[in-house]
């Protein structure tokens, strides 16, 4: 039997990732209020500085990881796997890595590198608002 919060976040991924909507907040169908705040409004990251240019970096509290491909441009993808709704531990080398079950997938793109997810990272809106990373509508 599945928990009613573990099948509604993979049918949120499922909706978004076809969508190309935002991952965040996907614990929402059964978390806090802050998990639901957080799917409504902005979210400030902190610094774009601390993404380096050809690099990415995960915002694991946040459950998205950002990545700058060229000087000032910078993506985002949600860090919930598409496989069983773990977040991502780690980004290295442009390939982030799920502890549940050993997908990969490409940094920059979301795209699925290793299995057993079938498809890739949903991307989140990302932008730069006085210097700092910003994911979500606009306020």
């Amino acid at each position: 039997m599945t928990e009613p919060h573990a099948a509604c976040r993979r049918t949120v991924l499922r909706g978004a990732a076809l969508a190309g909507v935002s991952g965040l907040g996907l614990t929402a169908c059964g978390g806090s209020g802050k998990d639901k705040a957080a799917a409504t409004g902005p979210v400030d990251l902190g610094p774009a500085t601390e993404v380096a240019v050809g690099g990415a970096k995960l915002f694991r509290d946040d459950k998205v990881v950002v990545s700058q491909p060229t000087q000032g441009a910078y993506k985002a993808v949600s860090a919930v796997c598409t496989h069983a709704g773990c977040v991502v531990d780690k980004v290295e080398d442009g390939i982030v890595s799920c502890p549940c079950h050993g997908s990969r997938f490409n940094a920059m793109t979301g795209a699925v590198v290793q299995g057993p997810a079938t498809e890739p990272l949903p991307a989140v809106e990302v932008r730069v608002e006085g210097g700092k990373l910003i994911t979500g509508p606009k306020a």
